[in-house]
């Protein structure tokens, strides 16, 4: 058994079994990816709540664990070599998870390239522009005078929608089988509708999106994981 006292985070969010993989996350579209992803491959996890407030994320517990103080992070105790690894930053995380377990992460190393390529594209893209959006159009951003933000990250946002939709076509999924990639893609896409952007982007002329998007929820293990850890 690992000794999780040896991991300063422990003090704050202790383990109840520190035999299984440890989630410290809150249910944000990048918070979700590893909670579905766990779903989907089995793992057993313990799931942590940190808030999204300076009094969690910015802890010194936290910070221990990701410098760079946002959620999702992980601390898995039967890390490779049957040593613990700590890991921060969704898409590595969602990397280390396929790996771990061979799930989701394609047969061959074409398909694994394939699948990481559409990974990035979410972590690079996808994500930090609605993102950007989401506060523009519906937080602190939207009360701004000047429109010329807002304007640039609702250009943007259906630039990528136009990207994705072109590429669905014909295909259940983005990289032809279910895979990590989607896991990444498909939070985002649902957060327009938290946003109240969707209108925004003609969310409903991307009929190959929508249809993505709703055939991502239905997954049983989606369901679950959508509020996990749950919000207080």
């Amino acid at each position: 058994m690992v000794d999780f006292t040896t991991f300063p985070i422990n003090a704050k969010w202790p383990a109840e079994n520190p035999d299984v993989l440890q989630l410290y996350s809150f249910p944000t579209p990048n918070g979700v990816k590893v909670s579905i992803a766990l779903e989907e491959m089995g793992i057993p996890y313990e799931a942590h709540l940190v808030t999204l407030s300076d009094s969690d994320v910015k802890s010194p517990e936290f910070l221990s664990l990701n410098p760079n103080n946002k959620i999702p992070a992980i601390i898995d105790p039967n890390g490779p070599n049957g040593t613990p690894v700590s890991l921060f930053e969704s898409g590595a995380i969602l990397l280390y998870l396929a790996e771990k377990s061979g799930k989701l992460i394609g047969a061959t190393a074409t398909e694994k390239a394939t699948i990481t390529q559409w990974l990035m594209f979410q972590m690079g893209g996808l994500g930090p522009m609605l993102g950007q959006l989401g506060f523009f159009w519906k937080f602190a951003g939207s009360e701004w005078e000047d429109k010329r933000p807002q304007q640039r990250y609702v250009a943007e946002g259906k630039r990528l929608l136009a990207v994705l939709e072109k590429e669905l076509d014909g295909k259940e999924w983005i990289a032809g089988e279910y895979s990590i990639a989607d896991i990444a893609i498909a939070p985002w896409l649902a957060a327009l509708e938290f946003y109240g952007a969707q209108d925004a982007l003609n969310w409903s002329d991307h009929k190959n999106l929508v249809d993505y998007v709703a055939r991502f929820k239905a997954r049983p293990a989606v369901a679950k994981a959508s509020n996990i850890p749950p919000r207080p």
